[in-house]
């Protein structure tokens, strides 16, 4: 397994642009046309569901924006107002997310993002069970080449580095599959540039994510 698949690397929670535009391609425009829907989401509900790092937090971040939504963090019900983006709800105890999928036409949406699709989330009311059976879902796959291009490109811009075009082609056939692995590698590459006043090309990455073999990739 080559370093740059293992590398993991603490980020800032804020790392990254959390309002690029979302990177439409094969993996993710069906989810992104029922996210855009809004507001005309059947009960005005929909649940997000998709694996980590599939894009889940930014395509909802964008839809909250839009619809000026609120993060739910525990408010009394009897508080709320407008729409609502409710993380990881398959967490959430039975009991209160029975009470926001009844409120939902009342909010004007209700945004519910997951790893799984509700079918699988624990539910012991047995009215709960049917309503999340019945929500409509818009899945994630993993990114692929497209997405990940796109994520790689925001994080750089970001982080105010124009790479060596051969850069993308090489971290995309050897990178993980995710958002955290994009920004960990944009990251990597930032310091490594910075502490050696290089820029940032197919060699730097060749020498910091694969020191033992630097002539390994040479033909790839």
């Amino acid at each position: 397994m080559s370093a740059l698949r293992q590398l993991r690397l603490p980020l800032p929670a804020t790392a990254g642009p959390a309002r690029a535009p979302f990177a439409a391609s094969p993996v993710n425009r069906v989810a992104l046309a029922a996210v855009e829907a809004w507001p005309a989401w059947p009960g005005a509900l929909l649940a997000l569901v998709g694996p980590e790092g599939s894009g889940k937090s930014h395509l909802a971040s964008l839809w909250q924006a839009r619809a000026g939504a609120q993060t739910w963090d525990g408010q009394p019900l009897d508080t709320l107002t407008g729409p609502l983006l409710i993380e990881d709800a398959d967490r959430l105890d039975g009991e209160t997310l029975f009470h926001l999928i009844n409120m939902a036409p009342n909010l004007g949406g209700l945004l519910l993002t997951a790893r799984e699709r509700p079918v699988s989330w624990p539910a012991a009311l047995p009215d709960l069970r049917s309503r999340l059976n019945a929500l409509t879902v818009a899945e994630l796959a993993e990114p692929d080449d497209a997405v990940l291009a796109a994520m790689l490109e925001n994080l750089f811009e970001a982080s105010g580095i124009r790479p060596a075009a051969d850069v993308y082609p090489y971290l995309l056939r050897r990178m993980e599959r995710s958002a955290a692995a994009a920004r960990a590698v944009v990251h990597a590459l930032d310091e490594a540039s910075a502490a050696e006043r290089r820029d940032v090309n197919r060699a730097l990455a060749r020498e910091l994510f694969e020191p033992a073999n630097t002539d390994m990739f040479d033909d790839a």
